[in-house]
């Protein structure tokens, strides 16, 4: 498998230029476009079009900041499979159970829950907030040390973000209109 930072020529880095690596992508994007290989034997327009896909590939993935975090987490090992509901972040336990609760009434057509909800979606989108500026903090010190310990906390802060994400996703569709 190709190496993503690597294939762009940029330094493995969490904490990215955009510019930069909007820049490799054009560049590398107009030398290996597959139209440029129309009259190139089979195997070579074949390399192309595998290069130009895995150049996209990683273009994607590292343009998004969590998703490039995602990336060299695998790269290194980490297990970032599905968020398992067992790992619920034990801060966040009671304030689960009480959404459950609102999320169950609004469902069975109790709207009598919806501020409690609109309140819970506010403090989960902090949360949220607050989860990305840990996360820029890691991405820092990842950078600097390279270290597996950093690397291990970026998962578990990756982990409580995406479960504090799926929580603001479940309310936001109990809030919104039914058809």
């Amino acid at each position: 498998m190709t190496e993503y930072f690597e294939l762009l020529g940029i330094p493995r880095s969490l904490h990215l230029s955009l510019d930069v690596l909007q820049q490799r992508y054009y560049e590398l994007s107009r030398q290996f476009h597959p139209d440029r290989f129309m009259r190139s034997p089979e195997a070579e327009r074949q390399k192309a079009l595998d290069l130009s896909s895995t150049l996209n590939d990683a273009y994607r993935t590292l343009k998004d900041p969590l998703k490039r975090a995602m990336y060299v987490l695998s790269q290194e090992g980490f297990d970032v499979g599905e968020q398992r509901s067992k790992d619920v972040p034990p801060e966040l336990l009671e304030e689960v159970f009480e959404l459950n609760m609102a999320l169950e009434e609004m469902r069975g057509g109790d709207d009598s829950a919806r501020p409690q909800l609109e309140t819970a979606e506010k403090n989960f989108t902090n949360m949220l907030t607050e989860v990305d500026r840990q996360l820029e903090v890691l991405f820092e010190q990842y950078d600097h040390a390279q270290s597996r310990d950093k690397l291990t906390e970026i998962r578990g802060a990756l982990n409580r973000r995406k479960y504090i994400q799926n929580l603001v996703d479940e309310v936001r569709k109990s809030l919104a209109p039914s058809p």
